[in-house]
Parts: C-alpha cells; sequence; structure tokens
C-alpha cells in the first residue's frame, strides 16, 4: 500500500520535508536567540545606566565617539551657547510637548548639541527660557546622535524655521554655519522652568520593536516546521486513501494521483492466494 512512496513524485516531497523542517528549526531558533540577545543587553543597559550616574564627569573628547560603552556617561563640555532650537513632537511622562535644544560652542570650535530641558505643548520658541550669556561649563549624559525611527524621532520635513525632527549631526550641519559634535546631552539637571529629560539607552539595546519583532520571527519559523509536517501526513493520508478506493474499485482511477494510481495498478495485479 506504502510502495508510492518510492515513486520520484514522492521522493522530491520526501526530501523537501527532510531539508525544509531543520531549516525551519534553525531559523526560529536563531531568531529566538536574537531576541534573547536584546533582553539580555535591555538588562544589561539598565545596570550599566545605574553605574554612570554614580560616576564621576569626564572631558568630551575622553568618551567619542559615542558607542554603546559610552552611551548615558556622564560628561563635562565647556563653552559658550549659541544657536538655539526645537524638538517637537517628544513625549514625557505621557504628556506632549518639545525639547528645548541650544549648540555649545567649545574652544575646539565644534558645536555640542545640549538640551537643556522639555517643555509640554507646542513648540513655541517664545515660551523657550533663553540660554546663559558667557561661558559656561556643563554635565550630563552622553547620547547617541538619533535616527528617522526611533523612540519619538520623525523623518519629515517642513518644519518651522528654528525647529528639527531629529538631533543629528546631520540634520543639524545644514541648520547652522559651523561643525556639531555627532552626539549630543542632556543635562542633568534642566535649566529653571523646564523639565529634566531622561537618559536614553544605546541603540539595539532596548525592548523595543524590532526585539518583539524577533520573538514574532519565531513563533512564524516554528508554525512553518508544523505546517510542513502537518502537509507530509495530509498528502500521504490521500494518497492512501486512493491506493484503498482503486483497489477495491469504488474511486475513478483518473481522479487519483499517479503514485496512487501505480500502486493501485500493481495491488489490482496480485494474484489473491
Amino acid at each position: 500500500m506504502y510502495r508510492f512512496l518510492l515513486t520520484p513524485r514522492w521522493w522530491g516531497i520526501n526530501v523537501f520535508v527532510l531539508l525544509a523542517i531543520p531549516f525551519c528549526v534553525f531559523m526560529g531558533s536563531w531568531q529566538l536567540s536574537r531576541f534573547e540577545a536584546r533582553v539580555d543587553d535591555h538588562r544589561t543597559a539598565k545596570a550599566q545606566a545605574e553605574t554612570d550616574r554614580e560616576e564621576a564627569a569626564r572631558p568630551l573628547a575622553e568618551l567619542l565617539p559615542v558607542d554603546k560603552a559610552t552611551v548615558g556617561k556622564q560628561v563635562t563640555a565647556t563653552g559658550r551657547y549659541g544657536r538655539q532650537l526645537l524638538v517637537p513632537g517628544r513625549e514625557l511622562d505621557g504628556k506632549s510637548g518639545y525639547y528645548v535644544l541650544t549648540l555649545l560652542r567649545t574652544d575646539g570650535g565644534r558645536a555640542l548639541p545640549v538640551v537643556r530641558g522639555w517643555l509640554p505643548g507646542t513648540a513655541n520658541a517664545a515660551k523657550a527660557p533663553a540660554p546663559p550669556s558667557g561661558e559656561v561649563t556643563v554635565t550630563g549624559a552622553l547620547q547617541a546622535s538619533e535616527q528617522p525611527g526611533d523612540n519619538g524621532v520623525s523623518a519629515r520635513g517642513g518644519l518651522p524655521s528654528g525647529q528639527t525632527a531629529a538631533i543629528s549631526a546631520a540634520s543639524l550641519i545644514n541648520l547652522v554655519p559651523y561643525d556639531v559634535y555627532d552626539a549630543w546631552v542632556t543635562l542633568d539637571t534642566a535649566d529653571a522652568g523646564m523639565t529634566t529629560v531622561p537618559v536614553s539607552s544605546a541603540p539595539d539595546t532596548g525592548l523595543d520593536l524590532k526585539a518583539f519583532q524577533n520573538l514574532g520571527y519565531t513563533g512564524e519559523w516554528f508554525v512553518f516546521a508544523g505546517f510542513v509536517v502537518f502537509m507530509w501526513f495530509r498528502l500521504l493520508r490521500r494518497e492512501v486513501e486512493f491506493v484503498r478506493d482503486a483497489a477495491l474499485g469504488i474511486a475513478p482511477e483518473e481522479a487519483a494521483p499517479s503514485g496512487a494510481r501505480a500502486s493501485a495498478q500493481e495491488d489490482a495485479s496480485t494474484p489473491v492466494r
């Protein structure tokens, strides 16, 4: 009854199944490992954030370029505040508002973007406190340049003059006539009248949408593996039923698969003892 399994058609089906199941299991396991790695990075980042708050601030030059190891570190820089910009569409404690971003001109000539605080409501330059005059020394947490798609970061264009969607050198270089550091700082204590902007975790270390996408893909790959097994058994059962029906003469021969017809013909030609 199962001789149809030796036909070329079923050899192809069996080889496909034997290759597809390990592949699906491997891909599912790989996606699961990616999710677990993100969970570990998230835990490490939280623990590192607690340690960073207790460390003494270091000069900016010692912590550049920004990477996973330096994001959130306490940094200090000295200079004079220059142009001030607003970063709209930022939420804090469930409320919509905007960041007040001021560029700090350092002795080297380059500017360090400094988020001096957050204000609720629609971005309004008249409500943003003016920066201190003269030479100042700022202390805060070092942050990596933002990218469109990060939390609260929009890729939209056409913002009013004096506003920027992302805090990044690529965005700010088009708004100011001097070089900008590929990093920014959020003050430990916001200037008067504003709320301190919390430190963001390093890129790809949070339990964000990408992390849960990995978890979703894990389930999908294992479902695919189960579906392959299910379809194999369904095809097998269908072939066996056709072989039985054809052998009993209760099913049209042309309705049976080729492998089942061949098997049924062999059964019919075998003399009954």
